[in-house]
């Protein structure tokens, strides 16, 4: 993990907004790099900032990293991941495609040199079952096959 994510994201519990949005028996999904050694794909997502709901969140990021209008669904899941320097609580919503066409974004916090979004898309659950787990967030080793993630309920640490 490079230094700018370590300061950024780093050494304090982040709140997040994540969804699950299926199309055509397709997950969009949004890879990262410096994450981890390699790939690192995972639902698009982000921070919750200061006096904004988990659902303005949820539309917020996916315009900056999908271009796209979503509406929020219900609430699936819960993740939490503790590996310092990062500290996240994940709120997973079901979302809707709304309209827009989609596009790899960017993160706003991050300079245009040090972007780690490097594309957005539509995957299938073939093309996921077939990706190294490692390269998969990590609440994929709680569904039995990748299309179950639709069915995860309840709290998961990662």
């Amino acid at each position: 993990m490079s230094e700018s994510l370590k300061i950024i994201y780093g050494n304090r519990v982040r709140p997040r907004a994540c969804g699950i949005c299926i199309v055509e028996n397709q997950l969009l999904m949004v890879n990262h790099k410096n994450l981890t050694s390699g790939d690192f794909w995972a639902p698009p997502g982000g921070g919750i900032e200061m006096n904004e709901t988990a659902h303005q969140t949820l539309e917020r990021e996916f315009k900056e990293e999908t271009n796209l209008t979503i509406t929020v669904g219900e609430l699936l899941f819960v993740t939490e991941y503790n590996k310092t320097p990062l500290h996240a609580i994940e709120l997973f919503f079901r979302v809707n495609w709304v309209e827009g066409t989609l596009k790899t974004g960017a993160d706003p916090e991050m300079e245009l040199s040090d972007q780690i979004i490097t594309d957005a898309r539509f995957l299938s659950w073939s093309e996921i079952s077939e990706m190294d787990r490692s390269h998969l967030h990590g609440v994929f080793k709680y569904a039995t096959e990748p299309a179950k993630i639709i069915d995860l309920r309840g709290y998961f640490k990662l």
